[in-house]
């Protein structure tokens, strides 16, 4: 069985989706978690350096990243105990590739109650192309996920 651990920085709310601004960046990863859940070889953690300080402080390998390059670091993620990215959140491809994560190709994904959207493969896929547009009309980015003037 597989360990996934993400540790996030700080946020206003455990998951981030809060507040009337929701970062879609933290809608995917909140929605890829739930998913994960039902994944029979990975147990998936996420850990926010709000809600979680000590889990920041106890593991060694995120303790010595924060130390050398700050909160800019985060997010963390590792898979049994291996730092697999740093700064961004990973992909359910690229988690596929260190887990043995069979929803990632048949899994249906569900956006907004509607549960025929393609796998969670696809669906990252038009994300990302969604995002990519969104990037390019507007560079700010909300300060910790609940919206652009800060915490809620």
């Amino acid at each position: 069985m597989k360990k996934l651990e993400i540790f996030e920085p700080a946020m206003c709310c455990s998951t981030g989706v809060c507040g009337p601004s929701v970062d879609p960046e933290l809608l995917r990863i909140t929605n890829m978690m739930d998913a994960l859940k039902d994944e029979p070889e990975v147990k998936a953690y996420r850990y926010n350096l709000t809600s979680n300080p000590q889990i920041f402080v106890v593991n060694e390998t995120v303790l010595k990243l924060l130390q050398e390059q700050g909160e800019k670091v985060l997010p963390i993620t590792l898979v049994d105990g291996e730092v697999v990215k740093t700064g961004a959140y990973p992909l359910m491809t690229e988690l596929k590739e260190h887990c043995d994560i069979i929803a990632a190709e048949t899994g249906e994904a569900c956006c907004g109650g509607n549960c025929n959207c393609g796998t969670y493969i696809e669906q990252e896929e038009k994300y990302l192309a969604q995002a990519k547009v969104t990037t390019e009309a507007n560079t700010e980015k909300p300060s910790c996920g609940c919206g652009g003037n800060g915490c809620c």
